[in-house]
């Protein structure tokens, strides 16, 4: 019986510290975006990717065309201009634009194309932010907010890459 007991503990023990030291990958995060009236226009799937994470995004009811899509560094969405969300996600105090010689604010991102329907299907990755720990976490100071904007980024203006309005917004936290 004492042996029994002893095999039982040991694999209990074994399995526990398995438990510890196998690698955690963080679960993907759903965020719902709103549009300033409040009303839904659809979500995204926040999962780690290889490097950084994808976000697959699903719209509805937004007007046609390209629009810029950015990560912003404070998790707020008070509607209808949605400057609760504060500026983009910018850890490393880089300038803004993907095309920017000295390096890009990790919030950054292509822009999307919402179809003539006013709906989109696409999955973006953004490879300099995580959803692990660290400064580049999307979970960093409390969280962040994704946020689709009137119009095209430029890609190289700063601060903002000219896209201007803010006209959806979801929060990012790890509570979701």
């Amino acid at each position: 019986m004492q042996r029994q007991l002893g095999l039982i503990f040991g694999t209990a023990a074994l399995l526990a510290l398995g438990m510890v030291g196998a690698a955690q990958t963080p679960a993907p995060i759903h965020v719902n975006l709103q549009d300033g009236k409040g009303q839904a226009v659809g979500h995204a799937m926040i999962a780690p990717a290889g490097e950084g994470v994808s976000i697959a995004v699903s719209l509805k009811g937004l007007s046609p065309g390209d629009h810029a899509i950015h990560v912003h560094a404070v998790a707020k969405c008070e509607g209808p201009a949605f400057t609760s969300a504060g500026p983009h996600f910018n850890p490393t105090t880089k300038q803004h634009g993907l095309q920017n010689p000295n390096g890009h604010h990790a919030g950054d991102m292509p822009n999307i194309t919402v179809g003539a329907d006013g709906t989109l299907e696409k999955t973006v990755t953004n490879t300099a932010v995580t959803l692990g720990k660290g400064p580049n976490s999307l979970f960093a100071n409390g969280g962040t907010a994704l946020v689709i904007h009137a119009k095209a980024d430029d890609l190289k203006s700063d601060p903002a890459g000219n896209a201007g309005d803010r006209i959806a917004c979801g929060v990012i936290t790890a509570a979701h």
